[in-house]
């Protein structure tokens, strides 16, 4: 039986408790979720890649069924190259479905074997956004209550 290897793609600038939450939550329903770092040249991110890709293992350290790995380049390529079939995403709003499912639409017109996944997040993350996030943390404020452990722990040595 084919394994059922998920991309969870995105800039995770920083990971978020959003995040992990959508994470936690998809692992029963795959065998592998591959936390795919996407390199976006219209943006200029905050953290560097491998900051990024550091505090996933950090925090997955004890899971063997997630993987982080940087790619640039149209998601469903880097889903063939990972033997992914599956593409996670994570709802909060309905604003978000419908940004969300023009993409989805998108890569099944690209590649019909890759079914995009959609979880909603738990409502206590609903106003976690790795952009709100940059924004407290541009002016100094206390992101802590959005942030896992890892996250917060590199702030504070810096």
């Amino acid at each position: 039986m084919q394994q059922r290897i998920c991309l969870f793609p995105g800039t995770f600038d920083p990971v978020t408790l959003g995040h992990t939450d959508i994470i936690n939550r998809a692992l029963p329903l795959f065998d592998k979720i591959v936390v795919g770092i996407g390199m976006n040249s219209s943006k200029a991110p905050m953290f560097p890649e491998a900051q990024r890709l550091q505090w996933f293992r950090e925090i997955y350290i004890n899971e063997p069924k997630v993987d982080v790995k940087s790619y640039d380049g149209l998601t469903v390529d880097f889903c063939k190259t990972i033997g992914a079939n599956f593409i996670l995403r994570g709802i909060r709003f309905v604003s978000d479905f419908e940004y969300e499912k023009t993409i989805a639409d998108a890569n099944r017109m690209l590649d019909r074997n890759i079914e995009t996944v959609f979880l909603t997040g738990e409502p206590q993350y609903s106003s976690v956004a790795s952009t709100i996030v940059r924004d407290i943390l541009k002016h100094h404020g206390d992101a802590s209550p959005f942030l896992p452990q890892a996250v917060i722990n590199t702030l504070k040595n810096k």
